[in-house]
């Protein structure tokens, strides 16, 4: 028989494939991690393997679907016993079983690609399910469901009905795993087979078991309601089969800060900061004060500010007190800035003129406007007649002569501007 054409890939030696299996699935499968980096959560390589053999599946359906279903049924029939099991549909198959980007189906193709065509050729009347035959039983990826591990270990409550139906077995049909249960809300136990903290048995039987929530606060009950409490959660007691809020801040088993007070909360407290008039406190705001801040005096039951700007406290020359709570601040009077601590007399700028803020360019332009206009106005009044031409004409020069004067007039047109 001819070996199939492979795609670009380079099959490695049976010797190699028994070395590649031997190793620890997670190792020849997964690449290295970073270094000083928690590795990504990964897939098991018994579902890569899984998911090669449902590619592989829909691939053999394929090939049937597009290459018959025309007309000719006795033709098609002698056609199809060639086809079937023919080298040429099994390459078909494998040319897309893999998705492109799929890089672990291709590594694991590329290794197991000479057990896959000893199944098509040999194995497919002993072995038809290419899954067992494949990821079980030859590398030894997967485990029958309901079992884990190296061994494939039966799951906690058994393989029939792993975690007793109410849990997630870790590494359920995979030869990974802990086995351990992770039980649904209101399930606990090895297998899942009892009711879980604050939950209770509303019915059970050999095969069924269901646990239903406590009353709010029970950890432990024998119904739902409020007096069927066994044991209470952190924060409660228990009384006359009731669970009662624990007062933390009533029996100073709070702790809270110097200056804060307690606030007691169901089956817990807070800690919040005193009112900053006080120093120390029983409760919120300035009349629960135990001793006032400084800048701060008692009137009546309160911790009130203390006016400071009511006695002469900034010496300093056109300075002036403002008030602040619990304190003051020294500022300088309106009309005076604070210069290396010292109050100064703010000094009010000139107003500018008009001409001020100009560029040099903007003045230059200026000169040569101020002469053409007025060369223009004397070549108007004196153009008696043709006041068309001759105004074209004075025009064309007075643009000139201002161009030529602005630079020889800078004395007289600054003069002009200074003396505004």
């Amino acid at each position: 028989m001819a070996s199939l054409p492979r795609r670009g890939l380079v099959p490695p030696p049976l010797w190699g494939l028994s070395l590649f299996l031997s190793l620890p699935g997670p190792i020849w499968l997964q690449p290295s991690p970073p270094p000083q980096s928690s590795p990504p959560t990964e897939l098991h390589p018994c579902h890569t393997c899984r998911g090669l053999v449902d590619s592989f599946n829909k691939g053999l359906e394929r090939t049937i679907r597009d290459n018959f279903g025309g007309g000719n049924t006795a033709w098609e029939e002698e056609k199809l016993s060639k086809y079937k099991d023919s080298e040429t549909r099994l390459v078909e198959v494998l040319e897309s079983v893999c998705s492109k980007s799929d890089f672990e189906c291709h590594r694991l193709l590329e290794l197991s690609e000479e057990l896959v065509e000893s199944w098509w050729f040999h194995k497919q009347q002993e072995a038809p399910d290419l899954f067992q035959w494949l990821c079980s039983d030859s590398l030894k990826l997967c485990c029958p469901s309901g079992t884990f591990g190296p061994s494939c270990l039966p799951c906690p409550g058994g393989a029939e009905k792993p975690c007793g139906g109410y849990g997630q077995c870790e590494g359920e049909g995979t030869r990974g795993g802990s086995g351990h249960c992770d039980c649904q809300a209101g399930y606990g136990g090895e297998a899942c087979g009892q009711c879980g903290l604050g939950y209770f048995e509303a019915e059970r039987n050999a095969s069924h078991l269901v646990c239903s929530a406590c009353f709010g606060p029970c950890a432990r009950c024998s119904g739902p309601e409020e007096s069927n409490c066994l044991q209470c959660k952190k924060g409660w007691a228990l009384h006359h089969l009731k669970c009662v809020d624990i007062d933390e801040c009533g029996t100073e088993r709070a702790s809270c800060g110097v200056d804060q007070f307690c606030v007691n909360t169901e089956g817990s407290y807070e800690c919040r900061d005193c009112s900053k008039a006080c120093l120390g406190c029983m409760g919120a705001g300035p009349g629960r004060c135990k001793k006032c801040s400084p800048g701060y005096q008692q009137v009546g039951s309160k911790c009130l500010d203390v006016d400071e700007c009511e006695t002469e406290v900034c010496p300093g020359e056109n300075q002036q007190c403002e008030n602040t709570e619990g304190s003051y601040r020294c500022v300088c009077a309106e009309g005076y800035k604070q210069i290396e601590g010292i109050c100064v007399k703010e000094q009010i700028p000139e107003s500018a003129g008009f001409f001020s803020e100009m560029t040099e360019d903007e003045l230059v332009v200026l000169q040569q406007m101020f002469f053409g206009v007025i060369i223009c106005a004397l070549a108007t009044l004196a153009a008696k007649g043709d006041l068309v031409f001759t105004a074209i004409f004075i025009g064309a020069v007075a643009a000139m002569t201002g161009y030529w004067l602005s630079e020889r007039s800078d004395r007289v047109l600054e003069g002009f501007i200074k003396g505004r």
